[in-house]
């Protein structure tokens, strides 16, 4: 009976693998999933543009390996779309950022205060409602054709996502904790940065996660419209259309796509760090 006690105990003793090494371990399946669409979408694409598609029509859809070639390797090409690219990214990050301030900024505030959000909130709504197409003509009227202007329509397009996810984050601090940080007299400026900012940071990271592709899009939206300073990939695609020149065109958008999805997967990154941060904390 001892014997077998001692094992028992033995076998409750042994170590666990840590929850975070489990947290860390990919499945296969994340990786070979998406390489196995990938190859499906890519041999599509080279089927459809060399068997399905006439050989005079061919240029309406240049297959994948022409894209590579005439595109991607090409190095003046290559030089040209990726400096208008560096530029849109540039105008995209500053929107971003401005954004990502006034927008956690304006949700504090709504947090803070019923009447304050029962005032401001429409006024976000209305923003986000507003036809992008019909307003970017204004801006260049008030603002000048240049880089400014561009930075107000990613700051406009990217708002609207920040200030609902955080004052949603906000707002979703559990009764009990609220009560605990009034039981220990704490003030409302210690109940913002103690309690309610640490438990909206997840919710506020997927608001800057959709708002970081949305600003890629007002940026190239507005290289469509404002034509001044240096030109951004939006700008290089006009003029690609014009030229017919598809292969470059779908370059283009690749990268600009690649762009918008590296942003993605940075905020990605940083919400799985901060959610097994918040964990951690919750635990102790």
């Amino acid at each position: 009976m001892t014997a077998v006690a001692v094992e028992a105990t033995a076998v409750r003793a042994e170590p666990k693998e840590p929850k975070s090494s489990r947290r860390l371990a990919m499945p296969p399946v994340r990786i070979t999933a998406p390489i196995v669409v990938f190859v499906v979408v890519m041999g599509a694409w080279y089927f459809a543009s060399h068997y399905l598609i006439a050989a005079e029509s061919r240029f309406l859809l240049p297959g994948p390996d022409e894209v590579i070639t005439e595109g991607l390797l090409d190095s003046a090409v290559r030089a040209e779309i990726l400096s208008a690219l560096g530029s849109t990214v540039l105008v995209a990050m500053s929107g971003l950022v401005i954004a990502m301030v006034v927008g956690v900024g304006f949700a504090v505030v709504m947090s803070q205060a019923r009447w304050a959000e029962y005032s401001l909130y429409p006024y976000a709504v209305i923003l986000q409602t507003i036809p992008i197409l019909a307003v970017v003509p204004l801006f260049g009227f008030w603002f000048g054709y240049e880089f400014g202007s561009r930075v107000i329509v990613c700051v406009m397009v990217a708002l609207f996502p920040v200030v609902t996810n955080t004052l949603f984050g906000l707002k979703s601090v559990a009764p009990a904790e609220h009560d605990l940080f009034t039981l220990h007299g704490a003030t409302r400026l210690q109940r913002l940065l103690k309690l309610q900012l640490p438990t909206a940071l997840p919710a506020m990271i997927s608001g800057f996660k959709i708002s970081g592709g949305m600003a890629i899009i007002g940026s190239i939206v507005a290289d469509f419209f404002f034509r001044q300073g240096e030109p951004g990939i939006g700008r290089m695609i006009d003029v690609y259309r014009q030229r017919l020149a598809t292969e470059e065109l779908l370059t283009a958008l690749l990268l600009s796509s690649l762009a918008g999805l590296i942003l993605f997967w940075f905020f990605d990154f940083l919400a799985v760090r901060v959610e097994r941060a918040h964990g951690r904390r919750r635990g102790n």
